[in-house]
């Protein structure tokens, strides 16, 4: 994709051409351009428009003439966010100072491809592009969000919706390689979900952690559980549906009508069992099981492997966060090499 695509649908705002050229081609009154006084004005907006590109799509495309306000409204540890208050509504940015538009355009692919399964409410991307200062942006839809993150049974039916929507026929992985965290994620497209997971999230991981924290004893044990977990899928059926990527709590809300909304998603295609290797930070309930299920029937094997899929997010915050989930994930890997006499 390139860097400074727009995203857009239906519903979004409407497209116009390149925000760069879309002053051009407005037609001036004849006093104006008989006026170098306000040609030269016009320049200067026009400059001051290039300047902002946030502020020069939401000024264009966007269809708003005018922004009344911004207000910071965190972002987390990664991007900083912002309300942008205009005419034509609110719309929600991040930034990045620091890295390029690759790790947005994984987002705005991953939201578009959640939206337009029309099963769970995401916030729809605008746009993606450069800051002139260095870094990233994406503008999407603002939502506001409600009190508590809503009904779990309504969370867990309309996930298991969107799994049952969205499959693909080039196996598993997703168009471009994301970001989980920080962390980036490979999403080579592989026939094999075995094989993809092995290779591109578990095995991805364990030499991160080699390669970081020079630990051996952790890389070796995960190899090992790695060439032995495919009696583990016995009797499950393994089909490539799209998965969120990183539901935890701080990425599920609900809006003000009290439906859920899962947002900064590290989207690829893969087993559906993959999207629970969050819960032990999502809050996940029986109620919210037992909707999922009845929309996705429980496979043979799920408790079984439940704590695999565990495993790449225990590694990946070992990668991100230090040792003090080192002990978490090294348990797993033992545990499933007792449990496979591996």
């Amino acid at each position: 994709m390139a860097a400074n695509v727009a995203l857009l649908s239906a519903s979004s705002p409407s497209t116009s051409a390149a925000a760069s050229s879309f002053l051009c081609r407005r037609p001036l009154p004849r006093c104006c351009a008989a006026s170098p006084r306000r040609a030269s004005s016009r320049l200067s907006i026009m400059a001051a428009l290039g300047d902002d590109p946030i502020r020069e799509w939401i000024l264009t495309e966007g269809k708003a003439t005018q922004i009344k306000g911004t207000r910071s409204i965190g972002g987390g540890c990664i991007n900083s966010a912002q309300r942008y208050d205009t005419d034509a509504g609110p719309f929600f940015v991040k930034t990045n100072s620091r890295i390029g538009p690759e790790m947005f355009e994984g987002e705005a692919l991953g939201l578009k491809a959640m939206y337009d399964t029309k099963s769970i409410r995401v916030p729809l991307p605008y746009k993606v592009g450069p800051l002139p200062t260095g870094g990233s942006f994406i503008i999407m839809e603002f939502i506001e969000f409600g009190r508590s993150r809503g009904d779990q049974s309504v969370l867990g039916r309309k996930l298991a919706e969107m799994h049952k929507a969205a499959k693909s026929d080039n196996g598993y992985g997703f168009h471009v390689d994301n970001t989980i965290g920080s962390t980036p994620q490979i999403n080579t497209w592989t026939a094999d979900w075995i094989e993809f997971y092995s290779k591109h999230r578990l095995g991805y991981q364990l030499e991160l952690a080699s390669r970081r924290y020079g630990d051996s004893a952790i890389y070796e044990k995960g190899q090992r559980l790695i060439k032995n977990i495919r009696p583990l899928f016995d009797g499950a059926v393994l089909e490539p549906c799209l998965l969120h990527g990183d539901l935890w709590s701080g990425n599920i809300s609900s809006d003000t009508k009290g439906d859920p909304v899962i947002l900064d998603p590290a989207c690829y295609y893969g087993h559906n069992e993959a999207e629970f290797g969050m819960s032990w930070c999502a809050g996940f309930g029986g109620d919210f099981y037992n909707a999922y299920f009845q929309v996705m029937p429980k496979q043979p094997g799920f408790e079984k492997r439940r704590d695999l899929y565990l495993l790449y997010h225990y590694l990946n915050h070992y990668n991100l966060f230090g040792s003090g989930y080192r002990s978490s994930a090294m348990s797993i890997i033992e545990d499933y090499l007792y449990l496979l006499a591996a």
